[in-house]
């Protein structure tokens, strides 16, 4: 070993001892007589002392030479801080240097390497190399390690079993688009990187590998967003003989249990609310739960407080639904028509917002005051169960188009209020989600998860009557309102799984094409099995406070896809092409 110990382990019991450190130069201050150095490797920062009189000239002046980043190995003795520095762990000494190395000199980084960097996004993805020296990235790196090493812990416990699964399989036309592979030993023949390991889970339930699980690299050609990368990792897990709850029982544990170890939080019991009440009390299938500001509906399928009064809105709208801002009745004109503006943006599209204001006398005060009585406004603050101090927002139009546009105003509301604390942590599963939706411009029915996922043993029958109403047995994990996690019962009888491809519209020999050896297997003696998948570097990413998953990836790609580093992607030769069989499109190039 070139060290005996690292920048972050020695303290005062090690005073007076010989040591060795190796490591990057952090900075120098030269006081003439005196020189300090801060050394940084992955561990921490250890300061380093030259000092005119008791350090060799020669090492004075090689001291003198060191600019940032330099590679260096220093030997010397541990003595006592005169000046202790409490904000980092070696603060207590210093090492007197006798001896003093350059391993690699280096050029000036083009941004500090500190936590506070000068760096913008690009110019740090360039040398993203140079990035991850900064503390606060190698801190994302090592809670990802963490989480891994919890999570594989926590699965090894339970007998489950990590295997690992083909990266180069068949591309098949569901979900998001595949990235292809060409393959040279067979000609104008491609593969396609997995979006999941979703059929090969499968098949190793099928083969008597009951509990499964890898923490795996998965791939999907999408548009990119913060929390979207083209290559991505997943916890994915499957089991056999087992029943929904079962699988939601025993990945609540694991969540729980990571939130413990990683965090130090106990988790509370996680609560469930189906899909359908997802959507009627917050518009999103992924409610952030950290605050209530529940739906509240003026008018829709159970009452109408709203229609025949002259309001044309809302004697139009098919639903008139609101939230209560507790607390806001404050609110001046000027900030109830900024948050009109806001809402009537054209990504959130809502064409006005109604206000009614109860105030701290028990007056009430609305925008529609001219239309509705006190006494009628009087029953709406009753459904809303407000309280003197409280504000109304009231959205109308058209079913789920309406309760989305609600759940940004709720969303923005409770970013304001201060009720989407960062450090608090609110877990839900969200359950029995419709099994198919329509596409309108497709003019066919698409599988809301896949075509793999069971529907509910009560709504079988449904599959001849009304597709609308069939429920899946399908289930989300959500925390403060970011989905983490979904999964499944699976069909496990082929005379199921083939009704489900018909209903999608694969004829029998596209779905034997596409999905055969999946049905083959079936016949040999399937178990009823169900599954999850986790987002990994999501779920890092909730851990360590922040939006974005590329935070936590060591190497990831910018929003268009490239990695500015090492420029990929990029074009390849003629000569690979045509070992390639594959002639690029004029308009590609």
């Amino acid at each position: 070993m070139l060290r005996t110990h690292t920048c972050g382990e020695l303290s005062l019991g090690h005073v007076n001892q010989d040591v060795v450190l190796c490591g990057w130069v952090q900075r120098v201050r030269d006081k003439g007589g005196m020189i300090w150095l801060d050394l940084r490797d992955r561990y921490g920062i250890t300061q380093l002392l030259f000092e005119e009189g008791k350090t060799p000239a020669n090492v004075l002046e090689t001291a003198r030479s060191l600019g940032r980043e330099f590679v260096i190995s220093a030997k010397g003795a541990v003595i006592e801080r005169l000046a202790k520095n409490d904000k980092i762990a070696t603060g207590d000494i210093e090492i007197r240097v006798a001896e003093l190395t350059i391993l690699n000199p280096a050029k000036l980084p083009p941004f500090l390497i500190e936590d506070e960097t000068d760096g913008g996004d690009d110019i740090r993805m360039k040398y993203r190399y140079l990035d991850l020296r900064r503390n606060v990235v190698r801190k994302n790196l090592q809670l990802r390690h963490q989480v891994a090493r919890y999570t594989r812990a926590y699965l090894d416990n339970l007998n489950f079993i990590e295997v690992e699964t083909p990266v180069l399989i068949k591309s098949t036309p569901e979900g998001a688009r595949d990235f292809v592979v060409p393959s040279r030993m067979n000609p104008g023949e491609f593969y396609a990187l997995p979006q999941s390991p979703q059929t090969f889970k499968q098949l190793l339930m099928v083969a008597g590998f009951d509990r499964y699980y890898q923490i795996v690299k998965c791939f999907r050609d999408e548009d990119l967003r913060a929390d979207r990368q083209p290559e991505f990792t997943q916890i994915d897990c499957e089991m056999s003989f087992v029943t929904q709850e079962d699988v939601l029982n025993t990945f609540e544990g694991m969540i729980r249990e990571l939130f413990s170890k990683v965090k130090g939080i106990d988790l509370p019991e996680v609560p469930r609310v189906t899909y359908a009440d997802a959507m009627r009390l917050y518009g999103s299938d992924k409610p952030d739960t950290r605050f209530e500001m529940q739906f509240v509906e003026l008018k829709g399928d159970d009452r109408d407080l709203t229609s025949g009064k002259g309001f044309g809105v809302f004697d139009d709208a098919g639903l008139v639904v609101g939230i209560n801002a507790s607390g806001c009745a404050g609110y001046t004109r000027k900030q109830v028509d900024e948050l009109t503006d806001w809402i009537k943006r054209p990504q959130i599209g809502a064409k006005g917002l109604v206000y009614v204001r109860y105030n701290a006398d028990g007056s009430i005060k609305s925008s529609v005051d001219k239309f509705y009585s006190e006494e009628e406004l009087k029953k709406w603050v009753e459904a809303f169960d407000a309280k003197p101090g409280d504000l109304l927002l009231i959205l109308s139009g058209q079913g789920d188009k309406t309760r989305k546009q609600l759940n940004e105003l709720r969303l923005e509301i409770g970013s304001r209020l201060g009720l989407r604390n960062p450090d608090e942590y609110r877990a839900l599963w969200v359950i029995d989600f419709p099994l198919l939706e329509f596409g309108e411009e497709e003019n066919r029915w698409f599988a809301m998860h896949h075509p793999f996922t069971s529907p509910k043993p009560e709504d079988v029958d449904l599959l001849d009557k009304n597709l609308g109403q069939v429920r899946a047995n399908a289930y989300d994990m959500v925390i403060n309102g970011v989905e983490v996690g979904g999964g499944s019962v699976r069909i496990f009888e082929k005379e199921l799984q083939r009704k489900m491809f018909e209903i999608l519209g694969f004829s029998a020999e596209e779905a034997q094409e596409q999905f055969g050896f999946l049905m083959n297997a079936f016949e040999f003696g399937a178990p009823p099995h169900a599954g999850i998948a986790f987002g990994f570097d999501r779920l890092c990413s909730i851990f360590g406070g922040a939006d974005s998953i590329r935070d936590f990836i060591a190497f990831p790609k910018n929003n268009s896809g490239r990695d500015v580093m090492i420029d990929s992607p990029s074009a390849i030769s003629d000569a690979q092409l045509k070992e390639l069989a594959i002639k690029v499109a004029e308009t590609a190039q």
